[in-house]
């Protein structure tokens, strides 16, 4: 870190607008949690979200399709990519020799600007309503 950050952060710190950022960042990200888990609730049944409301990402487990384990993750996998969505399936975080889970997807919360968030709340909610395939 340079001197001139250096500087900048003790100044932050002492000021106390460290503080004040800290908090208003953890403020924004619990509401758009809070916003997340909502529409999913109302716009995609069958999908649950696991995780503490604390952090920057959630659990979005999928509902068990027709096919065998893995399908309906590859499948909105897929669709978040083509609507250009950012989103992590959690059989990649899974250790080879762990028994098989529900499909789910890790979603950031955070890396989104905030005139990013509503449209890209809006995709992923389409591109979990739609059946997997």
């Amino acid at each position: 870190m340079s001197a001139v950050d250096q500087l900048v952060l003790a100044g932050m710190l002492t000021s106390g607008e460290y503080d004040r950022h800290v908090r208003e960042r953890r403020q924004a990200y619990r509401r758009r949690r809070d916003e997340l888990v909502a529409a999913l609730a109302t716009r995609v049944p069958g999908v649950v979200v696991r995780g503490l409301a604390a952090g920057l990402h959630a659990l979005v487990e999928l509902p068990a399709g027709d096919g065998p384990p893995g399908t309906a993750e590859a499948a909105a996998l897929r669709a978040a990519a083509w609507h250009g969505l950012a989103v992590e399936g959690l059989d990649r975080f899974r250790h080879p020799d762990a028994p098989p889970r529900p499909d789910a997807l890790v979603v950031g919360y955070a890396a989104p600007s905030s005139s990013a968030w509503t449209g890209a709340l809006e995709a992923l909610c389409r591109v979990l309503a739609r059946p997997a395939g």
